[in-house]
């Protein structure tokens, strides 16, 4: 599932793809419509008037799924569709309101065009990435990146591999071989929480991750590995694959790949233009 962080007047929501359709955390809908400090109790206070002056309990048009939390670890989180999302908007006197409602109404009209046409999904991450200050070559790089990822995901999804949480472990066994660290142990050292890793990676970085997941790929065919054990195998090999290059990188420039650098201070453009 697609995970990513949507913006509205400079509050965060965390959305998910779900079935082709974006989900978003009621919680964050909360904080952001009434800027209160304490938005999941607004929301149990909420459910609890909403069922007593009407009798329809708001928890019957949510779901759960998981999301990434302020720790970085992911939990089981209330979410919501656009559809329902303005059914809760409305239960929520504020005058943000109305805005939220466009703005949730775009989001969700530009989802159905780009399942109408991928190409647009491709070029909509490519200005957000451009609007974030990374370089034109830096994009190409994470565009890449992505579409690898989703090759792998998808060789995964065909070969009996479906829960999310074995999806974590094996991106877990590549990270570890072609870094020595998993993806939260790299969080850490780069001082990430929320944050996208990959979207914190130089270039060397992207290349080693690039590297490994394209490896597991083609192991993974090769062996023809079947569940979650054997894909677990493969994993490891392509990962090693990766860490095998980047230390011999390392040997011959007296230099590590993975560094604690990130873009949070300085967008990728100006830390690339501060080192040259």
């Amino acid at each position: 599932m697609d995970t990513k962080i949507a913006v509205f007047r400079g509050k965060e929501i965390r959305k998910i793809l779900f079935e082709d359709e974006w989900y978003f955390s009621i919680v964050d809908i909360v904080a952001v419509l009434t800027d209160s400090e304490k938005p999941r109790d607004y929301w149990y206070r909420m459910k609890q008037r909403e069922k007593e002056s009407s009798g329809i309990e708001l928890s019957t048009l949510c779901r759960q799924l998981k999301l990434a939390s302020a720790d970085g670890k992911k939990y089981l989180t209330e979410v919501v569709n656009t559809e329902n999302a303005f059914r809760i908007v409305q239960s929520i006197p504020s005058p943000k309101a109305e805005p939220f409602k466009r703005w949730l109404a775009k989001v969700g009209y530009e989802r159905v065009k780009e399942i109408e046409d991928p190409e647009l999904g491709t070029q909509r991450t490519r200005e957000l990435y451009k609007a974030k200050g990374y370089s034109d070559d830096c994009i190409e790089k994470r565009m890449r990146g992505i579409a690898i990822r989703a090759e792998l995901t998808e060789e995964w999804r065909n070969r009996d591999v479906k829960e999310e949480r074995e999806y974590s472990i094996l991106t877990a066994q590549i990270s570890k071989a072609a870094f020595g660290l998993t993806p939260s142990e790299y969080k850490d050292l780069k001082g990430l929480k929320r944050e996208n890793l990959r979207d914190h990676m130089n270039d060397l970085e992207l290349i080693f991750s690039m590297l490994g997941e394209a490896a597991t790929t083609e192991i993974t065919r090769a062996d023809d590995a079947k569940g979650f054990e054997q894909s677990k195998h493969a994993a490891r090999k392509g990962g090693e694959v990766a860490g095998n290059a980047r230390e011999d990188l390392e040997r011959k420039t007296r230099k590590k790949v993975v560094t604690p650098e990130n873009y949070l201070e300085a967008p990728e453009k100006e830390r690339k233009k501060l080192k040259s």
